[in-house]
């Protein structure tokens, strides 16, 4: 028991010793932040001023971008500070908060998605009971939902993983503070308990992608089944980029549980870390927007309005 000491900071990993390349890593995360931040923003400023895109699918997809932005502000700015002021410590509550915001958000995005499918759904295979079904007090109350939901869910994982003192080494294989290199430092009975948790949340996870590959082939056998080939794209293209996300999603859920936590180099590291917090929210406005017309002549509208804006006043 002499040797017992309570941890109450972690040190996140250095990925490079030399100053150059600490700089190097600090730029380029703060391009692809201010990319992210960009495009989303522009997203939701598309779908707030164009009267066009109030409807549930862009409501949805509002609420995506806000979580796509807070997703990747929780772990990224810090990196690029760390990284410019060579201070690699974290707080035992800023880790914490770290942890909860970023379960909060993705198990959010999960259930927004599933939400996002079933609008598709019945726009597509009961287009004429559309506007009963997903009124505007029903769309509030499911993406509501999708939120509570994402609380209760990390404000459970959190709460179980920082009850009990850690002990051991502080140090942490990642750029920030992750679930698997948590529990390494975490007390046994943290530790049986998370995994409990954990095979709950894989479970649920399961059903979401279950329901979501359900939804999608209702969806594509409807479409194949239009007798118009117009037809046929136009509802394609409409639901196309959430599938585009669901299999981007798959393909970091892959990646991530079989990248392993050890015996890998610190740049596989933080490019396996980089595909599961960074690529997503990066990724899902290019999916939309450019995939989307009434997203893209809403944003040319927004430009040309700051750009041009004697013409707006001279038509009023």
């Amino acid at each position: 028991m002499g040797n017992f000491s309570i941890i109450m900071e972690f040190l996140l990993m250095e990925y490079s010793s030399t100053r150059e390349l600490q700089v190097l890593h600090a730029v380029v995360f703060l391009l692809i932040y201010m990319a992210t931040l960009m495009g989303n923003f522009l997203t939701i400023a598309a779908i707030v001023t164009d009267p066009h895109l109030h409807s549930p699918m862009y409501f949805f997809l509002c609420n995506l971008s806000l979580l796509d932005v807070g997703c990747i502000s929780v772990t990224v700015p810090k990196f690029i500070v760390n990284s410019l002021t060579k201070n690699q410590t974290i707080s035992l509550l800023g880790c914490a908060f770290q942890i909860f915001f970023f379960i909060f958000f993705a198990a959010t995005e999960v259930a927004l998605l599933v939400a996002m499918s079933y609008d598709r759904f019945v726009a597509i295979c009961q287009p004429l009971h559309y506007e009963v079904i997903m009124t505007p007090a029903r769309c509030i109350c499911v993406a509501t939902s999708s939120w509570l939901t994402g609380f209760f869910y990390s404000a459970i994982h959190t709460g179980n993983m920082f009850h009990l003192p850690f002990s051991g080494s502080n140090v942490i294989q990642q750029f920030f503070c992750d679930i698997p290199h948590i529990l390494k430092v975490s007390c046994s009975e943290v530790r049986n308990t998370e995994y409990v948790f954990l095979a709950i949340g894989s479970t649920l996870l399961l059903f979401c992608f279950g329901f979501l590959i359900i939804s999608y082939t209702y969806i594509f056998s409807t479409v194949l089944k239009m007798p118009s080939v117009e037809g046929r794209y136009k509802a394609l293209s409409t639901c196309s980029p959430q599938l585009i996300v669901l299999l981007l999603l798959v393909l970091v859920a892959v990646i991530t549980v079989l990248g392993p936590l050890s015996d890998t180099s610190p740049i596989q590291n933080l490019l396996i870390s980089m595909i599961y917090t960074i690529l997503p929210p990066f990724m899902n406005p290019i999916i939309y927007s450019l995939r989307n017309t009434k997203i893209k002549i809403a944003l040319c509208r927004i430009i040309k309005r700051v750009i041009f804006p004697q013409e707006d006043s001279i038509k009023i």
